[in-house]
Formats: structure tokens, sequence, C-alpha cells
């Protein structure tokens, strides 16, 4: 329990005195905030080795393309992923819930970066502006595209099927998918307590090509990643 709060103090006076600390950076060039996201995952993961004895083992990193565009679907139990994945690839483009950006200081940064909102209720519905946004970005600055195909976060037991729009997003950027599964539910759950003494697994997933069929391309992911999800709990 004491663990518990000395981590939570520390994660996240941290993280606030790292956005205080790039305000400037709101004005300054784009490269600057994307650096201090790094600096964030990097503190994540010192934080849960230092106060939780939490190590993070990544397998997989010969599987990220180096030579073609993708895009990133990643399960989502924690607030690791937000962080950490920074750390392994080069500048993501985040797709995340509208709420966020609403956060002061914290969501103006990620605003900063390029992050795209969307409105969970209309994912499934066509909306040409969201599409059109992500193939902008993507094309002009070839970061990849991150996104959580389950939607918020989930327990680590909870195998909720996917949303549609990662398939609709599969088929209209024509990139290749790179599945990225994890167990930091066992750790940092969305509720209930910390864990302390394990290791977090994040394991990227061979990639998925395109010229699927987006319902198949779904149904091919959700297995993948589950199925490898069962592998590291």
């Amino acid at each position: 329990m004491i663990r518990e709060i000395i981590f939570k103090f520390f994660f996240y006076i941290g993280t606030i005195t790292v956005c205080i600390i790039f305000l400037p950076a709101l004005i300054l060039p784009k490269k600057i905030d994307l650096i201090a996201g790094k600096m964030l995952g990097y503190w994540v993961r010192f934080c849960l080795y230092f106060f939780l004895s939490v190590k993070i083992e990544t397998k997989g990193l010969e599987n990220i393309p180096k030579n073609s565009n993708f895009f990133i679907a990643s399960l989502h139990q924690s607030l690791l992923e937000t962080f950490f994945l920074q750390t392994i690839f080069q500048y993501p483009v985040f797709i995340l819930k509208k709420e966020l950006l609403k956060i002061p200081i914290f969501g103006w940064h990620l605003k900063k970066i390029g992050s795209i909102s969307i409105d969970r209720d209309k994912i499934n519905k066509e909306n040409l502006g969201f599409y059109d946004k992500i193939i902008s970005i993507t094309t002009n600055t070839k970061r990849p595209v991150m996104i959580f195909p389950q939607g918020t976060r989930t327990s680590i037991t909870d195998k909720q099927p996917f949303k549609k729009g990662v398939s609709k997003i599969y088929d209209k950027l024509n990139f290749i998918c790179l599945p990225v599964a994890l167990n930091s539910g066992n750790v940092w759950p969305k509720f209930g307590k910390l864990g302390s003494n394990k290791t977090i697994t994040v394991s990227i997933l061979k990639h998925i090509p395109v010229g699927l069929n987006p319902d198949d391309f779904l149904k091919k992911l959700e297995y993948e990643l589950y199925s490898e999800l069962e592998n590291i709990r």
C-alpha cells in the first residue's frame, strides 16, 4: 500500500513537472514537445522499477518496419501504454478520446504533438473529417498512427470485441498494421491495487499485410492480439 502511494505520488508529480517545464514548447517547434513525450515514457519506466520493482520486457523489436508506412494497434489496460510506447516507436500519433485534450496543460501538449481526438460514440459512423486528418498526418510526417482498438482501458481478462474504427483506418490508410500485445493490467489495472515485483511484457507481433477485407482484418487482429495475451499473461 505504501509503495503504491509513493509510486503514484512521484509518477504524477514528475508528469506534472515535465508538462509545466515544457509549457514554452507549446509555441516552439513540435519536436520539442515530442521529446517531452519520450521523457515521460522513460520516467514511467523508472518509477515502476524503482518504487514497485516492476521490469518491462519488450519482445519483437525486429518486427517494427523500417521502410514501410504502418500503423499500430495496441491492447490498452493501463496508463503505461500512453507513455511507454513512445520510447519504442518514433513519435507516434495517438488516436484518443476527446476528453483527454480538455485536461489543462496535459491536454494542450497532446494537441500540440498532433494527437487526434475521437468521439467514441461516433467512431463507428462515417466521419470523413476524422479519417482525412489521419491520412494527412501520416502522409506528411511519416509518423505512425497508434490506436487502441478496445476503445478504452480494459481488464486483462476482458476480451471485448474490437471497435470497427480500427478496420476503417486499415482500409482507408492502406498501411500494414503492427499489433502490440501487453499485460500491463497485471501491474497497473484501471481499477484495483497496483502490483509489484512483476514483469510487464510488451510483445510486438508481425505485421498484418494490406489487402484484407476490413471484416477479415478485424477478426485477424483480434485473434492475434488476444492469442498473444494468453501467452504472456
